[in-house]
Protein backbone atom coordinates (compact mmCIF):
# COMPACT_ATOMS: atom_id res chain seq x y z
CA UNK A 1 0.00 0.00 0.00
CA UNK A 2 3.08 2.41 1.22
CA UNK A 3 4.56 1.44 -2.47
CA UNK A 4 1.05 2.40 -4.23
CA UNK A 5 0.83 5.59 -2.57
CA UNK A 6 4.64 6.79 -3.25
CA UNK A 7 3.76 6.48 -6.99
CA UNK A 8 0.83 8.50 -6.95
CA UNK A 9 3.05 10.84 -5.46
CA UNK A 10 5.98 10.69 -7.56
CA UNK A 11 3.00 10.70 -10.88
CA UNK A 12 1.73 13.84 -9.64
CA UNK A 13 4.96 15.81 -9.26
CA UNK A 14 6.04 14.62 -12.55
CA UNK A 15 2.47 16.04 -13.93
CA UNK A 16 3.15 19.23 -12.53
CA UNK A 17 6.24 20.11 -14.11
CA UNK A 18 4.73 21.37 -17.27
CA UNK A 19 2.98 23.81 -15.71
CA UNK A 20 5.57 24.70 -12.81
CA UNK A 21 7.77 25.09 -15.96
CA UNK A 22 5.27 27.61 -17.80
CA UNK A 23 4.32 29.38 -14.44
CA UNK A 24 8.71 30.21 -14.97
CA UNK A 25 8.37 31.30 -18.27
CA UNK A 26 5.12 33.34 -17.67
CA UNK A 27 7.23 34.80 -14.85
CA UNK A 28 10.34 35.26 -16.72
CA UNK A 29 8.29 37.29 -19.61
CA UNK A 30 6.17 39.19 -17.37
CA UNK A 31 8.91 40.52 -15.33
CA UNK A 32 11.05 41.22 -18.36
CA UNK A 33 8.14 43.50 -19.76
CA UNK A 34 7.19 45.06 -16.01
CA UNK A 35 3.78 43.67 -16.30
CA UNK A 36 1.21 44.81 -13.64
CA UNK A 37 0.41 42.55 -10.55
CA UNK A 38 -3.28 42.46 -12.22
CA UNK A 39 -2.06 41.37 -15.27
CA UNK A 40 0.09 38.85 -14.21
CA UNK A 41 -2.08 37.10 -11.70
CA UNK A 42 -4.20 36.48 -14.79
CA UNK A 43 -2.03 35.03 -16.69
CA UNK A 44 -1.14 32.99 -13.90
CA UNK A 45 -4.54 31.76 -13.26
CA UNK A 46 -4.62 30.55 -17.13
CA UNK A 47 -1.37 28.14 -16.32
CA UNK A 48 -3.60 26.65 -13.20
CA UNK A 49 -6.95 26.30 -15.84
CA UNK A 50 -4.12 24.47 -18.57
CA UNK A 51 -2.44 22.62 -15.96
CA UNK A 52 -6.27 21.25 -14.30
CA UNK A 53 -7.36 20.21 -17.61
CA UNK A 54 -4.56 18.11 -18.17
CA UNK A 55 -3.18 16.96 -14.64
CA UNK A 56 -4.85 15.41 -11.72
CA UNK A 57 -5.91 17.34 -8.64
CA UNK A 58 -2.54 17.06 -6.69
CA UNK A 59 -0.55 18.68 -10.22
CA UNK A 60 -2.66 21.25 -10.45
CA UNK A 61 -2.09 22.38 -6.52
CA UNK A 62 1.01 21.85 -6.84
CA UNK A 63 1.08 24.62 -9.97
CA UNK A 64 -1.50 26.80 -8.13
CA UNK A 65 1.08 27.16 -4.84
CA UNK A 66 3.88 27.40 -7.34
CA UNK A 67 2.30 30.57 -9.20
CA UNK A 68 1.41 32.39 -6.09
CA UNK A 69 5.07 31.57 -4.81
CA UNK A 70 6.21 33.90 -8.03
CA UNK A 71 3.52 36.10 -8.10
CA UNK A 72 4.40 37.37 -4.72
CA UNK A 73 8.02 36.61 -4.80
CA UNK A 74 8.58 39.14 -8.42
CA UNK A 75 5.82 40.94 -8.51
CA UNK A 76 4.28 42.12 -4.88
CA UNK A 77 6.18 44.95 -3.21
CA UNK A 78 8.81 44.41 -1.48
CA UNK A 79 10.07 42.69 -4.29
CA UNK A 80 12.27 39.53 -4.00
CA UNK A 81 10.66 38.66 -0.80
CA UNK A 82 7.55 36.62 0.61
CA UNK A 83 6.85 39.21 2.79
CA UNK A 84 3.78 41.28 2.02
CA UNK A 85 3.94 45.14 2.77
CA UNK A 86 0.24 46.51 1.93
CA UNK A 87 -2.87 44.88 3.68
CA UNK A 88 -4.94 44.81 0.37
CA UNK A 89 -1.66 42.93 -1.85
CA UNK A 90 -2.44 40.18 0.79
CA UNK A 91 -6.02 40.26 0.18
CA UNK A 92 -5.25 40.14 -3.72
CA UNK A 93 -2.59 37.05 -3.68
CA UNK A 94 -5.23 34.94 -1.13
CA UNK A 95 -8.15 35.37 -3.38
CA UNK A 96 -5.81 34.70 -6.73
CA UNK A 97 -4.62 31.48 -4.52
CA UNK A 98 -8.55 30.69 -3.36
CA UNK A 99 -9.74 31.26 -7.06
CA UNK A 100 -6.98 29.08 -8.34
CA UNK A 101 -7.41 26.76 -6.36
CA UNK A 102 -11.59 26.43 -6.67
CA UNK A 103 -10.57 26.92 -10.46
CA UNK A 104 -8.50 23.63 -10.09
CA UNK A 105 -11.07 21.83 -7.90
CA UNK A 106 -13.85 22.03 -10.33
CA UNK A 107 -12.05 21.57 -13.55
CA UNK A 108 -10.33 18.28 -12.00
CA UNK A 109 -13.55 17.33 -10.98
CA UNK A 110 -15.36 17.65 -14.50
CA UNK A 111 -12.48 16.25 -15.63
CA UNK A 112 -12.81 13.03 -13.37
CA UNK A 113 -16.58 12.88 -14.03
CA UNK A 114 -15.63 12.84 -18.24
CA UNK A 115 -12.77 10.26 -17.67
CA UNK A 116 -15.20 7.89 -15.27
CA UNK A 117 -17.76 8.43 -18.27
CA UNK A 118 -15.52 7.37 -20.52
CA UNK A 119 -13.71 4.62 -18.78
CA UNK A 120 -17.63 2.98 -18.11
CA UNK A 121 -18.19 3.68 -21.86
CA UNK A 122 -15.67 1.58 -22.42
CA UNK A 123 -16.07 -0.71 -19.92
CA UNK A 124 -20.27 -1.09 -21.25
CA UNK A 125 -18.90 -1.95 -24.54
CA UNK A 126 -16.19 -4.52 -23.47
CA UNK A 127 -19.09 -6.06 -21.89
CA UNK A 128 -21.12 -6.09 -24.47
CA UNK A 129 -18.68 -7.70 -26.76
CA UNK A 130 -17.81 -10.20 -23.82
CA UNK A 131 -21.76 -11.31 -23.43
CA UNK A 132 -21.77 -11.71 -27.04
CA UNK A 133 -18.59 -13.71 -27.54
CA UNK A 134 -19.97 -16.18 -24.48
CA UNK A 135 -23.78 -16.37 -26.16
CA UNK A 136 -21.44 -17.19 -29.01
CA UNK A 137 -19.82 -20.58 -27.48
CA UNK A 138 -21.74 -23.66 -27.85
CA UNK A 139 -23.82 -25.31 -25.23
CA UNK A 140 -21.93 -27.72 -23.33
CA UNK A 141 -23.68 -30.08 -20.60
CA UNK A 142 -20.07 -30.53 -19.74
CA UNK A 143 -18.30 -27.29 -17.84
CA UNK A 144 -14.75 -26.61 -18.53
CA UNK A 145 -12.06 -23.83 -18.74
CA UNK A 146 -13.28 -23.00 -22.70
CA UNK A 147 -15.90 -20.48 -21.54
CA UNK A 148 -13.24 -18.50 -19.26
CA UNK A 149 -10.76 -17.06 -22.66
CA UNK A 150 -13.48 -14.52 -23.57
CA UNK A 151 -13.12 -12.64 -19.58
CA UNK A 152 -9.34 -12.80 -19.90
CA UNK A 153 -8.90 -11.64 -24.04
CA UNK A 154 -11.73 -9.17 -23.32
CA UNK A 155 -10.05 -7.52 -20.06
CA UNK A 156 -6.91 -8.52 -20.77
CA UNK A 157 -6.63 -10.04 -17.83
CA UNK A 158 -3.12 -11.84 -16.23
CA UNK A 159 -5.21 -15.02 -14.82
CA UNK A 160 -9.15 -16.17 -14.20
CA UNK A 161 -10.62 -19.13 -12.34
CA UNK A 162 -13.39 -20.57 -11.26
CA UNK A 163 -14.51 -22.55 -8.16
CA UNK A 164 -17.56 -24.72 -8.93
CA UNK A 165 -18.97 -25.92 -5.59
CA UNK A 166 -20.84 -29.22 -7.32
CA UNK A 167 -17.86 -31.09 -8.23
CA UNK A 168 -15.52 -28.99 -6.44
CA UNK A 169 -13.11 -28.72 -9.57
CA UNK A 170 -11.17 -25.07 -10.07
CA UNK A 171 -10.57 -24.13 -13.63
CA UNK A 172 -7.96 -21.66 -14.11
CA UNK A 173 -6.64 -20.12 -17.40
CA UNK A 174 -3.37 -17.68 -17.03
CA UNK A 175 -0.53 -17.52 -15.04
CA UNK A 176 -1.31 -15.58 -11.22
CA UNK A 177 1.70 -14.12 -9.65
CA UNK A 178 -0.68 -13.37 -6.61
CA UNK A 179 -2.16 -16.65 -5.59
CA UNK A 180 -5.53 -16.30 -7.28
CA UNK A 181 -6.30 -19.96 -7.34
CA UNK A 182 -6.15 -20.16 -3.93
CA UNK A 183 -7.71 -17.15 -2.43
CA UNK A 184 -10.53 -18.27 -4.90
CA UNK A 185 -11.26 -21.53 -3.24
CA UNK A 186 -10.75 -19.52 0.22
CA UNK A 187 -13.44 -16.77 -0.56
CA UNK A 188 -16.10 -19.76 -1.82
CA UNK A 189 -15.00 -21.86 1.84
CA UNK A 190 -15.37 -18.34 3.47
CA UNK A 191 -18.67 -17.08 2.12
CA UNK A 192 -17.98 -13.78 1.15
CA UNK A 193 -16.00 -11.26 -1.52
CA UNK A 194 -12.70 -10.67 -1.93
CA UNK A 195 -10.81 -7.30 -3.45
CA UNK A 196 -7.06 -6.19 -3.45
CA UNK A 197 -7.19 -2.87 -5.66
CA UNK A 198 -3.00 -2.80 -4.99
CA UNK A 199 -2.37 -6.39 -6.99
CA UNK A 200 -5.89 -5.83 -9.15
CA UNK A 201 -7.45 -8.59 -7.58
CA UNK A 202 -11.15 -9.22 -7.06
CA UNK A 203 -13.23 -12.40 -6.20
CA UNK A 204 -17.28 -13.11 -6.70
CA UNK A 205 -19.29 -15.08 -5.19
CA UNK A 206 -21.52 -17.03 -7.76
CA UNK A 207 -24.67 -17.68 -6.68
CA UNK A 208 -27.23 -19.19 -8.87
CA UNK A 209 -30.99 -20.04 -7.60
CA UNK A 210 -30.40 -18.82 -4.48
CA UNK A 211 -27.78 -20.73 -3.50
CA UNK A 212 -23.94 -20.14 -3.67
CA UNK A 213 -22.72 -22.41 -6.86
CA UNK A 214 -19.18 -21.21 -6.71
CA UNK A 215 -16.49 -18.48 -6.31
CA UNK A 216 -15.07 -16.54 -9.79
CA UNK A 217 -11.56 -15.26 -9.50
CA UNK A 218 -9.97 -11.88 -11.98
CA UNK A 219 -6.28 -10.75 -11.47
CA UNK A 220 -5.41 -7.72 -13.58
CA UNK A 221 -8.87 -6.04 -13.32
CA UNK A 222 -8.71 -2.51 -13.85
CA UNK A 223 -11.42 -0.40 -11.83
CA UNK A 224 -12.78 -3.05 -9.74
CA UNK A 225 -15.40 -1.43 -8.15
CA UNK A 226 -17.06 -1.32 -11.62
CA UNK A 227 -16.25 -4.01 -13.15
CA UNK A 228 -16.38 -7.53 -11.07
CA UNK A 229 -20.33 -7.62 -10.24
CA UNK A 230 -20.99 -7.48 -14.25
CA UNK A 231 -18.14 -10.08 -15.17
CA UNK A 232 -19.26 -12.36 -12.28
CA UNK A 233 -22.82 -11.96 -13.20
CA UNK A 234 -22.45 -13.14 -16.56
CA UNK A 235 -20.44 -15.78 -15.31
CA UNK A 236 -22.98 -16.54 -13.74
CA UNK A 237 -25.55 -16.70 -16.78
CA UNK A 238 -22.96 -19.06 -18.39
CA UNK A 239 -22.83 -21.88 -15.31
CA UNK A 240 -26.45 -21.44 -14.86
CA UNK A 241 -27.03 -22.31 -18.79
CA UNK A 242 -24.36 -25.10 -18.78
CA UNK A 243 -26.71 -26.30 -16.04
CA UNK A 244 -30.17 -26.03 -18.02
CA UNK A 245 -28.47 -27.33 -20.64
CA UNK A 246 -27.40 -30.34 -18.94
CA UNK A 247 -30.90 -30.98 -17.37
CA UNK A 248 -32.41 -30.33 -20.73
CA UNK A 249 -29.70 -33.05 -22.59
CA UNK A 250 -30.97 -35.65 -20.07
CA UNK A 251 -34.71 -35.30 -20.43
CA UNK A 252 -34.52 -35.58 -23.97
CA UNK A 253 -31.87 -38.59 -23.68
CA UNK A 254 -35.08 -39.88 -21.29
CA UNK A 255 -37.84 -38.91 -23.83
CA UNK A 256 -35.68 -41.12 -26.65
CA UNK A 257 -34.70 -43.92 -24.77
CA UNK A 258 -38.71 -44.26 -23.44
CA UNK A 259 -39.89 -44.19 -27.02
CA UNK A 260 -36.95 -47.04 -28.06
CA UNK A 261 -37.94 -48.92 -25.40
CA UNK A 262 -41.52 -48.95 -26.46
CA UNK A 263 -40.72 -49.64 -29.70
CA UNK A 264 -38.41 -52.92 -28.74
CA UNK A 265 -41.22 -53.84 -26.38
CA UNK A 266 -43.91 -53.35 -29.41
CA UNK A 267 -41.84 -55.48 -31.43
CA UNK A 268 -40.71 -58.04 -29.29
CA UNK A 269 -44.16 -58.89 -28.40
CA UNK A 270 -45.19 -58.84 -32.03
CA UNK A 271 -42.65 -61.44 -32.77
CA UNK A 272 -43.77 -63.16 -30.17
CA UNK A 273 -47.20 -63.45 -30.85
CA UNK A 274 -47.09 -65.55 -34.71
CA UNK A 275 -44.64 -68.53 -32.95
CA UNK A 276 -47.14 -68.86 -29.82
CA UNK A 277 -49.90 -68.72 -32.17
CA UNK A 278 -48.47 -72.02 -34.18
CA UNK A 279 -47.82 -73.56 -30.96
CA UNK A 280 -51.61 -73.40 -29.79
CA UNK A 281 -52.44 -74.66 -33.02
CA UNK A 282 -49.95 -77.57 -33.05
CA UNK A 283 -51.34 -78.86 -29.67
CA UNK A 284 -54.59 -78.41 -29.81
CA UNK A 285 -54.12 -80.17 -33.50
CA UNK A 286 -52.29 -83.58 -31.86
CA UNK A 287 -55.67 -85.00 -30.08
CA UNK A 288 -56.90 -84.82 -33.82
CA UNK A 289 -54.19 -86.85 -35.31
CA UNK A 290 -55.32 -90.07 -33.43
CA UNK A 291 -55.45 -92.24 -30.10
CA UNK A 292 -52.98 -91.07 -27.54
CA UNK A 293 -51.48 -92.17 -24.68
CA UNK A 294 -52.43 -90.35 -21.40
CA UNK A 295 -49.14 -88.97 -20.94
CA UNK A 296 -49.16 -87.49 -24.14
CA UNK A 297 -52.70 -86.42 -23.34
CA UNK A 298 -51.21 -83.97 -20.34
CA UNK A 299 -48.30 -82.95 -21.93
CA UNK A 300 -50.06 -81.66 -25.23
CA UNK A 301 -52.42 -79.80 -22.42
CA UNK A 302 -49.68 -78.61 -20.44
CA UNK A 303 -47.69 -77.06 -24.40
CA UNK A 304 -51.34 -75.63 -25.00
CA UNK A 305 -52.05 -73.68 -21.57
CA UNK A 306 -48.53 -72.73 -21.46
CA UNK A 307 -48.86 -71.16 -24.99
CA UNK A 308 -51.89 -69.69 -23.98
CA UNK A 309 -50.57 -67.94 -20.73
CA UNK A 310 -47.30 -66.84 -22.60
CA UNK A 311 -49.90 -65.92 -25.12
CA UNK A 312 -51.87 -63.43 -22.84
CA UNK A 313 -48.31 -62.18 -21.23
CA UNK A 314 -47.70 -60.97 -24.97
CA UNK A 315 -51.08 -58.94 -25.23
CA UNK A 316 -50.59 -57.23 -21.94
CA UNK A 317 -46.67 -56.21 -23.28
CA UNK A 318 -48.37 -54.37 -25.93
CA UNK A 319 -51.09 -53.52 -24.52
CA UNK A 320 -48.73 -51.29 -21.92
CA UNK A 321 -46.46 -49.92 -24.30
CA UNK A 322 -49.31 -48.52 -26.10
CA UNK A 323 -50.77 -47.06 -22.84
CA UNK A 324 -47.34 -45.67 -22.30
CA UNK A 325 -47.38 -43.36 -25.60
CA UNK A 326 -50.53 -42.91 -25.50
CA UNK A 327 -51.96 -44.57 -28.08
CA UNK A 328 -54.46 -46.84 -26.54
CA UNK A 329 -58.41 -45.62 -27.39
CA UNK A 330 -60.65 -47.82 -24.68
CA UNK A 331 -63.17 -49.74 -26.40
CA UNK A 332 -66.16 -49.07 -23.99
CA UNK A 333 -69.06 -51.34 -23.28
CA UNK A 334 -70.88 -52.80 -20.50
CA UNK A 335 -68.85 -54.57 -18.58
CA UNK A 336 -70.26 -56.99 -15.76
CA UNK A 337 -67.21 -56.33 -13.21
CA UNK A 338 -67.92 -58.97 -10.18
CA UNK A 339 -67.63 -61.64 -12.70
CA UNK A 340 -64.79 -60.67 -13.78
CA UNK A 341 -63.08 -60.26 -10.56
CA UNK A 342 -63.95 -63.56 -9.59
CA UNK A 343 -62.07 -65.01 -12.66
CA UNK A 344 -59.11 -63.03 -11.87
CA UNK A 345 -59.07 -64.34 -8.34
CA UNK A 346 -59.15 -67.74 -9.46
CA UNK A 347 -56.80 -67.52 -12.07
CA UNK A 348 -54.29 -65.82 -9.49
CA UNK A 349 -55.36 -68.74 -6.77
CA UNK A 350 -53.64 -71.08 -8.89
CA UNK A 351 -50.82 -69.42 -10.10
CA UNK A 352 -49.80 -68.71 -6.31
CA UNK A 353 -51.27 -71.44 -3.95
CA UNK A 354 -49.52 -70.38 -1.18
CA UNK A 355 -51.19 -67.17 -0.85
CA UNK A 356 -55.13 -67.49 0.78
CA UNK A 357 -57.34 -65.73 -1.73
CA UNK A 358 -61.08 -64.38 -0.70
CA UNK A 359 -63.26 -62.71 -2.74
CA UNK A 360 -65.65 -60.30 -0.73
CA UNK A 361 -69.94 -61.70 -2.86
CA UNK A 362 -71.24 -58.95 -4.04
CA UNK A 363 -75.02 -58.55 -5.90
CA UNK A 364 -73.97 -58.46 -9.83
CA UNK A 365 -73.18 -54.77 -10.98
CA UNK A 366 -72.27 -52.97 -14.22
CA UNK A 367 -69.53 -50.83 -15.34
CA UNK A 368 -68.81 -48.71 -18.86
CA UNK A 369 -65.45 -49.92 -19.62
CA UNK A 370 -62.95 -51.77 -21.18
CA UNK A 371 -63.19 -54.99 -20.66
CA UNK A 372 -59.62 -55.85 -21.18
CA UNK A 373 -58.29 -52.71 -20.02
CA UNK A 374 -59.39 -53.55 -16.20
CA UNK A 375 -58.45 -56.89 -16.48
CA UNK A 376 -54.95 -55.79 -16.96
CA UNK A 377 -55.54 -53.05 -14.43
CA UNK A 378 -56.83 -55.56 -11.65
CA UNK A 379 -54.23 -58.35 -12.39
CA UNK A 380 -51.42 -55.85 -12.04
CA UNK A 381 -52.85 -55.03 -8.43
CA UNK A 382 -53.11 -59.23 -7.85
CA UNK A 383 -49.93 -59.74 -8.96
CA UNK A 384 -48.26 -57.04 -6.76
CA UNK A 385 -50.19 -58.22 -3.95
CA UNK A 386 -49.12 -61.34 -4.22
CA UNK A 387 -45.12 -60.74 -5.37
CA UNK A 388 -44.51 -58.41 -2.12
CA UNK A 389 -45.82 -60.50 0.22
CA UNK A 390 -44.87 -63.53 2.25
CA UNK A 391 -46.04 -66.64 1.31
CA UNK A 392 -48.91 -67.68 3.07
CA UNK A 393 -50.29 -64.42 3.12
CA UNK A 394 -53.85 -63.50 2.43
CA UNK A 395 -55.03 -61.21 -0.24
CA UNK A 396 -58.55 -59.83 -0.04
CA UNK A 397 -60.52 -58.15 -3.06
CA UNK A 398 -63.64 -56.56 -2.24
CA UNK A 399 -66.37 -54.02 -3.82
CA UNK A 400 -67.96 -51.23 -2.27
CA UNK A 401 -70.59 -49.06 -4.72
CA UNK A 402 -72.05 -45.46 -4.12
CA UNK A 403 -74.78 -43.89 -6.03
CA UNK A 404 -72.34 -42.84 -8.58
CA UNK A 405 -69.30 -45.01 -8.58
CA UNK A 406 -68.10 -48.01 -7.69
CA UNK A 407 -64.64 -48.87 -5.85
CA UNK A 408 -62.34 -51.88 -6.03
CA UNK A 409 -60.16 -52.61 -2.51
CA UNK A 410 -57.20 -55.35 -2.91
CA UNK A 411 -55.57 -55.50 0.29
CA UNK A 412 -52.63 -58.15 0.97
CA UNK A 413 -51.34 -58.53 5.08
CA UNK A 414 -47.95 -59.52 3.97
CA UNK A 415 -46.53 -56.48 3.02
CA UNK A 416 -46.15 -52.71 3.90
CA UNK A 417 -45.16 -49.62 2.35
CA UNK A 418 -43.07 -47.58 4.26
CA UNK A 419 -44.28 -43.81 4.57
CA UNK A 420 -41.41 -42.35 2.90
CA UNK A 421 -42.34 -43.79 -0.12
CA UNK A 422 -46.24 -43.83 -0.54
CA UNK A 423 -45.78 -40.65 -2.22
CA UNK A 424 -43.63 -42.24 -5.35
CA UNK A 425 -45.65 -45.11 -5.30
CA UNK A 426 -47.43 -44.18 -8.29
CA UNK A 427 -44.44 -43.39 -10.97
CA UNK A 428 -43.12 -45.03 -13.77
CA UNK A 429 -40.07 -46.79 -13.01
CA UNK A 430 -40.27 -46.76 -9.48
CA UNK A 431 -39.39 -49.36 -6.94
CA UNK A 432 -38.78 -49.15 -3.02
CA UNK A 433 -35.80 -50.22 -1.27
CA UNK A 434 -37.14 -52.95 0.04
CA UNK A 435 -38.84 -53.89 -3.01
CA UNK A 436 -35.79 -54.32 -5.34
CA UNK A 437 -34.57 -56.95 -2.71
CA UNK A 438 -37.94 -59.40 -2.83
CA UNK A 439 -38.28 -59.62 -6.24
CA UNK A 440 -37.59 -58.55 -9.74
CA UNK A 441 -39.93 -56.14 -11.50
CA UNK A 442 -39.54 -52.97 -13.52
CA UNK A 443 -41.84 -50.24 -12.07
CA UNK A 444 -44.61 -50.07 -14.48
CA UNK A 445 -47.19 -52.07 -12.39
CA UNK A 446 -49.44 -49.47 -10.36
CA UNK A 447 -48.49 -46.76 -12.96
CA UNK A 448 -50.24 -48.61 -15.60
CA UNK A 449 -52.97 -49.32 -13.18
CA UNK A 450 -53.60 -46.02 -12.43
CA UNK A 451 -53.50 -45.17 -15.93
CA UNK A 452 -55.95 -47.41 -16.56
CA UNK A 453 -58.41 -45.81 -13.89
CA UNK A 454 -57.66 -42.43 -15.22
CA UNK A 455 -58.36 -42.88 -18.50
CA UNK A 456 -62.26 -44.53 -17.19
CA UNK A 457 -62.67 -41.17 -15.60
CA UNK A 458 -61.85 -43.04 -12.04
CA UNK A 459 -58.79 -43.12 -9.59
CA UNK A 460 -56.50 -45.45 -8.15
CA UNK A 461 -55.07 -44.77 -4.88
CA UNK A 462 -52.93 -46.03 -1.79
CA UNK A 463 -55.03 -46.90 0.99
CA UNK A 464 -53.67 -45.97 4.76
CA UNK A 465 -55.84 -48.52 6.72
CA UNK A 466 -55.73 -47.60 10.98
CA UNK A 467 -56.78 -51.09 12.47
CA UNK A 468 -54.93 -53.65 9.81
CA UNK A 469 -51.90 -53.85 8.56
CA UNK A 470 -50.38 -54.75 5.56
CA UNK A 471 -51.35 -52.52 1.49
CA UNK A 472 -54.31 -51.67 0.20
CA UNK A 473 -56.00 -49.86 -3.11
CA UNK A 474 -59.12 -48.45 -3.73
CA UNK A 475 -59.93 -48.95 -7.73
CA UNK A 476 -62.72 -46.46 -8.40
CA UNK A 477 -65.06 -46.28 -12.16
CA UNK A 478 -68.18 -44.72 -12.81
CA UNK A 479 -71.41 -46.85 -12.67
CA UNK A 480 -73.25 -47.95 -15.63
CA UNK A 481 -75.46 -45.28 -15.53
CA UNK A 482 -75.87 -44.65 -19.94
CA UNK A 483 -77.43 -40.62 -18.74
CA UNK A 484 -74.54 -39.72 -16.71
CA UNK A 485 -71.38 -41.59 -17.01
CA UNK A 486 -68.02 -39.77 -17.53
CA UNK A 487 -68.16 -37.42 -20.09
CA UNK A 488 -64.26 -38.02 -20.66
CA UNK A 489 -64.47 -41.63 -21.90
CA UNK A 490 -65.60 -42.11 -25.48
CA UNK A 491 -66.52 -44.57 -27.19
CA UNK A 492 -63.81 -45.74 -29.91
CA UNK A 493 -62.78 -48.98 -31.12
CA UNK A 494 -59.65 -51.15 -29.64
Amino acid sequence: MEKLRYRRIVRSLLMSLPGSLLAGLVTFISYGLHLRFVTVSFLYLIVVVLQSLFGNFVSSVIASVVAFLCLDYFFVPPLFSFRVSDASDTLALLSFLVASLVVTRLTSQAQEFANAEERQRRQMAHLYELARQLLALKPSPVFDAEFLSPFRSEFNLRAVCVFEADTAQLYTLGESVNQLFEMTRDSYIAGKDFDDSSCQVAVRLLRIGGRTAGAIGFEGLRNLELTAGPLSALAAIMIERCYAFEQTSRATAATEIEVFRGAVLDALAHEFKTPLATILTAASALGELGPLAPEQVELAKAIESESSQLSNLTSRLLRIAKLEREEVKPHIEATELVHLLESLVQQYSQRWPDRTFSFVKHPPVEVMADRELLRLGFGQLLDNACKYSQPGSEVSVSIETTDKEIAVRIWNSGSSIPVSERARVFERFYRGVDSRSLTAGSGLGLYVARKIAIVHGGSLDLEYPKAETGTAFRFTIALAQKENHDPKIQRASG
